[in-house]
């Protein structure tokens, strides 16, 4: 797999870089502002875009207006979004309308170098990743009235993983439980929110980004 990365700050490029390499990825560029950014990508179309979200000048949404972009020029292509914070606002705004191909993790995450190699294929395959963090966030929010409540405290670690973007099999893993019990959590949980299951996991997770995401006022 060959990957670009994206940050202004240095010592987190090479940092990253070295990482990925002992995982057998290739990092075939790297660029510290959103214009070098679409160079880059330009010229060696990779499998996966690293990009932070905050780049020069503004360091506000540079990061993103270049994902966006990266995705009208190269639709193919995975791309994962890294950030400083939790920013759930952000994560559904870039995940709700198309979730294939595209992950939104915190940047301590990539010091497990396991997990971080393992999203970036699941993302370079066109599967979705979500940090667990930013999932724990949404979830919280809409604990204390609705069909949320009703979950169980299994169902609810269920949909944390569903919502993170991993299929039964990942969740199982993750849990220590056979393939066939998560599917049946995940079918209960779906029925308790309503929600058409689906056989994709690029629309459960994108059932699961419409149902957490904050009711207007």
């Amino acid at each position: 797999m060959r990957v670009v990365i994206a940050d202004d700050n240095l010592l987190m490029r090479e940092g990253i870089a070295s990482l990925l390499r002992r995982a057998d990825i290739e990092v075939v560029g790297e660029a510290g502002d959103a214009e070098e950014l679409l160079t880059v990508v330009d010229e060696h179309v990779p499998e996966v875009a690293i990009v932070d979200v905050r780049m020069p000048p503004t360091h506000t949404d540079e990061g993103l207006r270049a994902a966006n972009e990266i995705r009208e020029r190269h639709p193919r292509m995975g791309i994962v979004i890294l950030s400083q914070s939790v920013e759930a606002g952000t994560a559904l705004k870039i995940l709700a309308e198309r979730p294939e191909g595209l992950g939104y993790l915190l940047k301590d995450r990539v010091t497990d170098l396991e997990d971080f190699a393992s999203t970036l294929r699941r993302v370079a395959e066109g599967g979705c990743a979500l940090d667990p963090r930013v999932v724990t966030q949404l979830l919280g929010a809409r604990t204390d009235t609705g069909p949320l409540a009703a979950l169980t405290d299994r169902e609810r670690e269920v949909l944390a993983l569903v919502a993170e973007g991993r299929s039964n099999k990942g969740v199982g893993e993750s849990l220590g439980v056979s393939e066939r019990a998560v599917q049946k959590h995940v079918t209960s949980i779906f029925d308790k929110l309503g929600l058409p299951a689906g056989e994709s996991d690029n629309r459960r997770i994108l059932a699961v980004l419409t149902y957490l995401r904050p009711k207007p006022a």
